[in-house]
């Protein structure tokens, strides 16, 4: 088997698959590793670290797009006048973040083309699979970064200090959401020494947040069915967000940083913050919104940009962990060599369909579209049946 490695084409994107670390991983379990020329350099790794791990260094995106199994880090996209997609040779295989309930057009060029496609943030939350969990390894990086660039624009020191020339109060630091990402983001701010606070509507993190040394905020709200079982937020009703919002603007308006991390799969961001919170906030307050790529936390969130609103920095960048290539492609590579050694068997692709983690995260196989969580996603596609025929392996 061969395993490509393409530079990754999306804007701002500088994360690599594969690191050299994580490509003599992969080779001493038999597969061979191409990686496109410069697609490790913005995060670090040269050509000749690739070279010197074992890795075949191949001039053109075609090449490496050509492997048996392609390895990304962004969803495949535009490629000059064609689609990355049709680069990919017929019933090879694909693992990315493929955001397959946002992006359904890639996923039906995926199955058009009869690609095995595994969709990592579907994977699922079970101990066994906790190494391969890239979604979580990419969200601690984010949690980091926000509070490192909410500190660099806050016009405040985060510690408190006592000094001859008076002393300096701690910034108090809120994180609204606390999953992987907003844990992250409370021991970071604590360990700068900010006062932290945090929210989420599921009562169990409570212990999590206690333990970090910061507080768990607490509204007067029913969330008795705020998770699903699959440990995700769920959904809830207008009503519910509306007193949520209502009951959550004083404790913004107290606060110095405010980080968001609230969503929910395959859904816009719901909506947490309200504008008058913001503007309630002391001058020189800062908003990191994490939920910027689905819409925003806050009202005032615009995709990509900084947003300047009564004295408060709205940031609403959609890619942190791109800002920290070197670790979080490193992170990444992890994840993905542990999930291909679950794959792959005396190195060839093996697909075991009772196998919750491979069938947690395929998307599409011999044509069809098998996820069950995308059954309703793309209406051109049928489902994949039980039969016999659908049951193999991808060499």
């Amino acid at each position: 088997m061969i395993i490509g490695v393409p530079k990754e084409t999306a804007s701002g994107e500088r994360r690599v698959a594969l690191v050299p670390d994580s490509v003599k991983q992969l080779m001493a379990m038999g597969p061979e590793v191409v990686v496109e020329t410069g697609a490790g350099t913005e995060a670090g790794f040269g050509d000749d670290a690739y070279a010197e791990a074992g890795a075949r260094i191949v001039g053109s995106a075609s090449e490496a797009f050509a492997a048996d199994l392609v390895v990304k880090v962004q969803p495949p996209g535009a490629a000059g006048s064609g689609h990355e997609v049709d680069l990919l040779a017929e019933g090879a295989a694909l693992i990315s973040f493929l955001k397959p309930l946002d992006q359904t057009d890639v996923t039906q060029r995926l199955v058009d083309r009869g690609v095995t496609a595994f969709s990592v943030e579907m994977m699922p939350r079970i101990t066994r699979a906790q190494s391969m969990d890239a979604l979580s390894s990419q969200s601690t990086i984010s949690g980091y970064k926000a509070v490192v660039m909410g500190a660099d624009t806050l016009p405040r020191i985060f510690p408190m200090l006592v000094t001859a020339a008076g002393t300096l109060q701690p910034a108090r630091v809120l994180v609204i959401g606390v999953g992987v990402a907003g844990l992250q983001a409370l021991g970071t701010a604590k360990r700068l020494g900010a006062v932290t606070y945090g929210y989420d509507t599921r009562a169990v993190v409570r212990e999590q947040v206690e333990s970090l040394g910061a507080r768990f905020v607490e509204l007067d709200l029913d969330t008795g069915d705020s998770e699903d079982s699959g440990g995700y937020a769920k959904a809830q009703s207008e009503e519910f967000y509306k007193r949520q919002r209502a009951e959550l603007g004083k404790h913004v308006a107290a606060a110095d940083l405010v980080i968001t991390t609230a969503l929910v799969p395959g859904q816009p961001a719901p909506f947490l913050i309200e504008a008058d919170a913001v503007r309630g906030m002391r001058d020189g307050s800062v908003v990191v919104d994490l939920a910027a790529e689905k819409g925003g936390n806050c009202e005032l969130t615009q995709a990509d940009q900084n947003v300047m609103d009564s004295g408060v920095t709205i940031i609403g960048h959609t890619n942190l962990p791109s800002e920290v290539p070197a670790h979080a492609s490193q992170m990444y590579g992890r994840n993905l060599v542990t999930f291909l050694d679950h794959l792959l068997e005396e190195g060839a692709l093996t697909l075991d369909f009772e196998d919750e983690i491979t069938a947690g995260t395929l998307v599409s196989h011999a044509g069809q579209l098998v996820s069950e969580r995308l059954g309703g996603a793309l209406p051109k596609v049928e489902k994949a049946s039980d039969s016999s025929e659908d049951q193999g392996e991808e060499g």
